[in-house]
C-alpha cells in the first residue's frame, strides 16, 4: 500500500509539473514585446532672440504698400501689404521678414498671426503691437507710423 501511495504521489507531482511547464511556455509564447517608436519633430533653428527662422520669409515685397512703425524702446518694424490680398501681410522685424495671416476678431482689430514662429501683430487705429505667442510676451508695443 505504501508503494501505491508513493506512485500516486509521484504521478500527481509529475502531472502538476507538466501542467505548470506548459502554462509557462504558453504564456511566454503569446506575450509579444511592446516597442515604442519615437518620432522626432523637425524644429526650426532659433535665433538669439528666441524667434524661429521662417522658411516662408523669401517672399517678394516689391510693389507692396510699405508702413514703417517706430515702437517704444527704440524698436522698428515695417509692414508690407498688397491691395489685392487683404488676408496676408509681410512684417520685417529685426532684419527678418515674416509672413502673417489674418485672424478674424470680434473687436474689429486687425490681427495677423504666423503660428509657425509664434508671432502675432495686432493693429488698432491708434497703435500696433507685436507679440510672441509661444512665450506669452510682448516683443514691441506702442508701435506707430508717422501719420499716427
Amino acid at each position: 500500500m505504501k508503494l501505491s501511495a508513493l506512485c500516486t504521489t509521484l504521478c500527481l507531482s509529475f502531472c502538476a509539473t507538466l501542467l505548470l511547464t506548459n502554462q509557462l511556455a504558453f504564456a511566454q509564447s503569446t506575450t509579444t514585446p511592446t516597442t515604442k517608436t519615437v518620432v522626432k519633430k523637425k524644429v526650426a533653428p532659433v535665433t538669439e532672440d528666441g524667434i524661429p527662422n521662417d522658411d516662408e520669409a523669401s517672399q517678394d515685397v516689391s510693389g507692396s504698400s510699405t508702413f514703417e512703425y517706430r515702437c517704444e524702446l527704440n524698436d522698428f518694424l515695417t509692414i508690407y501689404t498688397n491691395t489685392d490680398d487683404n488676408d496676408h501681410l509681410a512684417l520685417r522685424w529685426r532684419n527678418r521678414l515674416f509672413r502673417l495671416t489674418r485672424v478674424e476678431t470680434t473687436t474689429g482689430a486687425n490681427r495677423f498671426e504666423n503660428k509657425k514662429v509664434g508671432l502675432v501683430w495686432i493693429g488698432i487705429p491708434t497703435k500696433g503691437m507685436l507679440l510672441d505667442s509661444r512665450h506669452g510676451k510682448q516683443l514691441a508695443n506702442e508701435c506707430k507710423t508717422a501719420g499716427q
